[in-house]
């Protein structure tokens, strides 16, 4: 634990003597509702707005904003930040996602963890008038790639997702879930408002 110097004081890690590399974290998180909720969020029909939308855009700002929200944390250059969402009807859920990249001296691991937070929030906000009892859960880091601790997977799985937000899985509104090294295509869905499209299924950063 080196963010206590040798009084035992917080101190922040000093990163200067690091090299520069390529770093990207990714965090996903859950958020439990009513059937209802989910119907009205899938529909458009909130009377606040486009649901994700506003999440999204909250998800990024806060990735942005982390360390002015984490004591500890570096400020940090984003080079890409995306929220994907995905939409489970079984669990009556909605999955968030938040990848972040960045080429620096230190990860990105608490700015995913971070935004994907806020754009869970932002949709229990957005879906309270309907629903309070809405239970955000499973926060956690999916996996990191780049630093001197090597990559990290969640799971297998994770290990298996290739692509990312942003990247080949989001491209021509196109899910890919690679798991195992066998290939999974995912019907995608979109709804709403134009412009949002909200995955049905599994996506590309899924863990079973």
């Amino acid at each position: 634990m080196n963010h206590f110097d040798e009084r035992g004081q917080a101190v922040m890690v000093d990163v200067s003597g690091k090299d520069a590399g390529s770093r990207e974290a990714v965090a996903a998180g859950k958020i439990h509702m009513s059937a209802q909720a989910l119907r009205a969020l899938v529909e458009g029909s909130m009377k606040k707005g486009d649901v994700l939308a506003a999440a999204r855009i909250a998800g990024i700002m806060a990735a942005k904003r982390t360390s002015e929200l984490i004591p500890l944390c570096h400020i940090l250059p984003l080079a890409y930040c995306g929220i994907d969402f995905e939409c489970v009807e079984e669990e009556s859920a909605v999955r968030a996602y938040c990848t972040v990249r960045n080429f620096g001296p230190t990860g990105v691991e608490m700015e995913a963890l971070t935004g994907v937070s806020v754009a869970l929030l932002t949709i229990y906000d957005m879906c309270k008038a309907v629903d309070k009892r809405m239970v955000i859960e499973d926060v956690h880091l999916l996996r990191k790639r780049g630093g001197k601790s090597g990559d990290f997977f969640f799971s297998e799985d994770a290990a298996g997702a290739m692509g990312g937000a942003g990247g080949e899985g989001e491209r021509d509104g196109v899910n890919r879930y690679w798991n195992r090294g066998r290939k999974r295509q995912w019907k995608d869905h979109t709804c709403g408002q134009a412009g949002r499209l909200l995955w049905v299924g599994r996506s590309e950063h899924s863990q079973a």
